[in-house]
């Protein structure tokens, strides 16, 4: 049994590229990306500088690493997994289910801390900007579009450009978040967030709900040829 313990624990353990990452957001956020050095993180995981070398080419391919596991990644990521697929019929579950996710993503320090980060350093790393902004928003964006593509293909709302659908609903959801998480001195309680969240998924399904628009079934969805989607 003690056996069993143990190795359960160790495959609870972070890896020593998880560590990384870890510790190299926490030194970017307090020492900028320009003001951290190798060696420096190098002690704080608690390894040998050339070591570091073994996961990552030098400090550029861990702040793109680190890009890539936060914001809209992480987001464009949730979209992708099968139970957000499972609520591709389901419009009022997805948009709450996104909603309460991202909650989870506000709330986490790391993410404050990479907020930070990419705020200050977007400009100032060659291609993280490009990255950051173009791929992994476009890819967000674009994954978002075919959800409510879908939901109004299948008659579950009413829209006549599915993309400006999704960009009105993550809109609302980023002013709530800059409302409870970035223009206060403190981040807002979770049950206001949650009753802020509430408010505007009512207002906002109750938009597209469909039946909304009397002639929304002699109208074609722009973009839309035949049940297929134009490219965006």
């Amino acid at each position: 049994m003690a056996v069993h313990t143990s190795s359960a624990a160790e495959a609870a353990a972070p890896t020593t590229r998880e560590r990384i990452l870890t510790e190299a957001l926490n030194l970017f956020a307090q020492s900028g990306y320009g003001g951290a050095s190798m060696r420096e993180l190098a002690r704080r995981v608690g390894i040998r500088e050339s070591s570091l070398y073994n996961h990552f080419s030098g400090k550029a391919a861990i702040l793109e690493a680190i890009v890539s596991e936060h914001g809209p990644a992480s987001s464009a990521s949730r979209l992708e997994e099968v139970r957000y697929k499972q609520l591709a019929r389901q419009p009022a579950a997805f948009c709450r289910q996104f909603a309460l996710d991202l909650v989870e993503q506000w709330s986490d320090p790391r993410e404050h801390q990479f907020q930070k980060v990419i705020t200050a350093e977007r400009n100032r790393v060659p291609g993280i900007r490009a990255k950051f902004a173009d791929h992994f928003y476009a890819r967000e964006q674009s994954t978002m579009t075919d959800y409510f593509r879908g939901f109004a293909l299948a008659g579950l709302i009413a829209t006549p450009d599915p993309r400006e659908t999704a960009r009105l609903f993550a809109a609302g959801l980023i002013y709530i978040r800059l409302e409870h998480y970035v223009m206060g001195a403190a981040p807002s309680p979770r049950p206001k967030v949650i009753e802020a969240i509430d408010r505007y998924l009512a207002f906002f399904l109750s938009l597209i709900a469909a039946g909304n628009d009397t002639d929304n079934k002699k109208r074609k969805l722009k973009g839309e040829t035949r049940g297929k989607a134009a490219p965006d």
